[in-house]
């Protein structure tokens, strides 16, 4: 987006100082006391009436001095007032805001005049006075309804008109969608009065050389010949797909026009948000694929009625299975995390989302206290876990290999063994596609946790022991992009580690939804992949990123520009790009983003007492001992460093 002249900006200045020097102010109808708007509506009503009854005679009679409407129109004159203006008074005429007059205001107008025309036939037939010819009485109550309505749009109109020139800035903008979320959008604009709508844009060519209240709906194409007379664009379809959505806002960031949109179809039908309650298009609004519903009967069943308790529950990913798994009603949620306030602020979100009959209990505490987990497991009688706790940041592993282990290692050894020795059905690892041929040691922890996973699997049945692997997520404390949203917060620089890194990002609520889903298909020892769509040039998203700010790249073909992208190179143990699987093929499952691979693993007997081994070394805090250790259970791992 462009930035504002010195020139522009002191033309604002200059025409605000003038108008603040203007002793004479425009007529505020809106200034009015309600008793004067009210007063000025009863004194036009009490015109308008008898000029509705002398004009029912003059269109049927053709002369206003008939004999008919001399005898008639004598005493129906005075009894009009005398009825009408307190019918009116006592049907709630006066106390609607005029401001806000629609087409339920006319309805109601139409029965009012309606019923006061019924209320004079009666008086003339029960009192025998002169009566006016029959098709008079409706052409009375066309009129009447006629002359109130217009009065009151009319008004209507005038008024939202003055309240938009108290906007001396109105932004010009364009509605894309011409639906009924861009209709509803343009009347809440129209009231609000701080926006001036140039056109509607739609790719419907149905909808190409038609209107809606005046306003042209043109197709997306005529926006070049307009640029100049658009400040933004607001895109109101709330149900638009990623895909579409993303083409739509790359055709106009190369126009150099800001893009805000409507709230989704979910905060628009629970209420959380109004229609006129725009905002910036973020980058999780474009990266990822389109929604795939869920299959209603993989996403409830295991959940519905149970004891679930979710590990590292104020995690990013953690916390989007809680509020999933809240939304299927289990018969009791347990939040196990050990930051307090990661695990207080879930609980409070949480708290407002309970359903009835649902017991939330949050648990300060650790996956790798043996104890904890025992008395949790055998007093709750919990029956499913999501094993979500873990170390992810690989640069804070790297720095404290012995940490990470511990708790990405450990963690995973010690869910297996109270589930399995205290009955729990089944227990689902979070983990990531970091473990596959790995190159740094969070990676590594990962893959020796999948491997404790799949070495408990091999020894029991009682308790399905799975695991579901998938790469980056959008938005989560391991996610560039809010590294990347604070630097240009700052002001930047981006500090992007290779021009050519490239990674797969799915949403976390999408993340969240399939594990959950995939928990059902689980037999026991499963690798469980996720199809996470196309993969993203990391630097193309940073400077995606830049253009959704409203700023400008700066580099060797703008050297104005706002935000800066550095390379600082490969960081250790960072790979260009991440794969799914380390030697076995994917098979399909009967979900078409859920596949279940079959991979090598360490037998039970070898892989206890190397882990044991590994214990001692950690206990010891023999850093080198340790990994050595994990590159003899993870040979991969060492292979890839080297």
């Amino acid at each position: 987006m462009p930035k504002p002249s010195v020139q522009w900006c002191k033309k604002l200045v200059d025409e605000d100082a003038l108008a603040s020097a203007c002793p004479v102010q425009p007529l505020k109808l809106t200034g009015f006391s309600p008793f004067s708007r009210r007063f000025l509506l009863f004194a036009i009503d009490a015109l308008l009436l008898p000029l509705a009854v002398w004009l029912s005679f003059w269109l049927r009679l053709a002369h206003p001095l008939h004999s008919n409407f001399v005898a008639a129109g004598s005493w129906l004159l005075l009894a009009v007032l005398l009825f009408g203006l307190p019918l009116y008074a006592l049907t709630g005429q006066y106390k609607g805001l005029t401001r806000y007059v629609g087409s339920a205001a006319l309805y109601r107008l139409a029965g009012r005049n309606g019923l006061l025309v019924l209320l004079l036939a009666s008086v003339g037939v029960i009192l025998r006075l002169p009566m006016p010819p029959r098709s008079s009485w409706m052409l009375l109550w066309l009129l009447l309804t006629g002359f109130t309505g217009a009065v009151r749009f009319t008004l209507r109109d005038v008024l939202l008109n003055l309240r938009s020139t108290q906007h001396k800035q109105q932004l010009r903008v364009a509605i894309y969608g011409a639906g009924e979320a861009g209709a509803q959008l343009a009347a809440s604009l129209r009231l609000a009065g701080n926006h001036r709508i140039v056109t509607f844009l739609d790719d419907n060519p149905g909808y190409w050389s038609r209107s809606i209240n005046g306003v042209a709906i043109r197709p997306p194409q005529a926006l070049i010949e307009l640029e100049s007379l658009i400040d933004q664009v607001l895109l109101a379809i709330p149900s638009l797909p990623r895909s579409e959505r993303r083409h739509i806002v790359d055709r106009f960031q190369s126009l150099g026009i800001p893009v805000l949109q409507v709230p989704s179809v979910d905060d628009l039908t629970s209420g959380r948000a109004r229609i006129d309650a725009l905002r910036p298009i973020v980058i999780e609004d474009l990266l990822g694929r389109d929604e795939v519903p869920p299959d209603p009967h993989l996403l409830g069943p295991g959940i519905r009625d149970s004891v679930v308790c979710v590990t590292g529950a104020g995690g990013s990913i953690g916390s989007e299975l809680c509020r999933q798994i809240l939304a299927l009603s289990p018969a009791r949620l347990i939040l196990l995390e050990r930051s307090e306030p990661a695990l207080y602020a879930i609980e409070q979100e949480l708290r407002s989302l309970v359903p009835d009959g649902v017991v939330l209990q949050p648990v300060l505490g650790s996956a790798t206290d043996p104890q904890l987990l025992q008395s949790l497991f055998v007093d709750q009688l919990v029956q499913l876990v999501f094993h979500a706790a873990a170390y992810k940041h690989v640069p804070l592993v790297e720095a404290n290999p012995l940490a990470g282990m511990a708790n990405n290692v450990c963690s995973t050894d010690q869910v297996c063994r109270a589930a399995v020795a205290n009955g729990v059905g089944q227990v689902v690892l979070i983990s990531t596609d970091k473990a596959v041929r790995p190159t740094n040691v969070m990676g590594a922890s990962k893959r020796l946790a999948e491997l404790v996973v799949q070495a408990h699997a091999a020894e029991v049945t009682s308790t399905r022991l799975s695991m579901v692997r998938f790469g980056n997520v959008l938005g989560s404390s391991g996610s560039v992009v809010p590294l990347f949203r604070r630097q240009i917060a700052a002001g930047g620089p981006i500090t992007l580690t290779h021009p050519e890194i490239i990674r797969y990002f799915m949403t976390i609520p999408e993340a969240a939804t399939l594990v959950l889903q995939s928990s059902v298909l689980a037999q026991g020892g499963d690798v469980f992949l996720l199809d996470m769509g196309e993969p993203v040039r990391i630097k193309a998203l940073a400077e995606q990123m830049v253009r959704l700010s409203g700023l400008s790249l700066r580099d060797a073909a703008n050297p104005d520009g706002d935000i800066e992208i550095i390379c600082t190179g490969l960081r250790p143990g960072e790979k260009l790009y991440e794969e799914l699987l380390i030697d076995a093929e994917s098979q399909p499952t009967v979900h078409p983003l859920i596949y279940r691979a079959e991979e090598q693993s360490l037998p039970p007997e070898q892989l206890w007492p190397r882990l044991c081994a590994l214990e001692s070394a950690m206990a010891a805090q023999d850093v080198e001992a340790a990994l050595a250790l994990l590159g003899e259970l993870v040979p991969e791992w060492r292979s890839s460093s080297a």
